[in-house]
């Protein structure tokens, strides 16, 4: 078990390409958001909870109907609490069960919301991956074929980046102008002494 690493930046900020720079490096990454998916459809304790809350609905076929469920808590802010209060502590117990059977000298857990669900207390040290909100807007859009509109509905959703940069540790500037391959490595080095 080596030193872990959070790492999280708001929609259209970069970090999946940050953490596939240390991923080139040979460092393991948990994508939080991805498990959080997997772990919606594979744990029982978990599927019971969300239909529990959201009804039968949340599940079609017996897989997690994110259309339906999305539509429920993207515009209401209890709701959305109520399903991360449901998710959030099986993916965090996940990824620390991850995280202590890697023994690389450290390991990185991507997670959206690390800052918002307080699992970046759970790592030695947080990056946050920050870019000027034009480029993430402009970023979202073309990845996800959605309206402006739509991507300020979501980062609205989300801590904004000074608040975030109060809780992390380290800042990657992701804005197109400052290279990110000298930003990682002198984390790498850095986490590796």
């Amino acid at each position: 078990m080596g030193i872990k690493v959070g790492i999280a930046g708001g929609i259209g900020s970069g970090k999946t390409i940050i953490c596939h720079v240390f991923k080139v490096l040979g460092i393991p990454v948990y994508n939080a958001d991805l498990e959080a998916k997997l772990i919606m459809n594979k744990s029982d304790q978990v599927r019971l909870a969300v239909m529990q809350e959201f009804g039968d609905e949340a599940y079609s076929n017996g897989v997690l109907n994110r259309a339906f469920l999305a539509a429920q808590v993207f515009n209401d802010a209890a709701k959305l609490a109520q399903l991360n209060r449901i998710v959030h502590p099986a993916v965090i117990q996940a990824a620390e069960d991850w995280a202590d059977a890697q023994t690389a000298p450290y390991s990185l857990k991507e997670a959206s919301i690390l800052f918002e669900s307080g699992s970046y207390k759970k790592v030695d040290y947080s990056i946050l991956v920050t870019a000027p909100i034009e480029i993430r807007i402009a970023r979202v859009m073309e990845r996800d074929q959605v309206t402006r509109e739509q991507v300020l509905a979501r980062m609205n959703n989300q801590m904004s980046d000074e608040e975030k940069t109060k809780l992390a540790d380290f800042v990657i500037i992701n804005d197109r102008i400052t290279p990110i391959i000298p930003q990682v490595m002198a984390l790498h080095h850095q986490f590796q002494k």
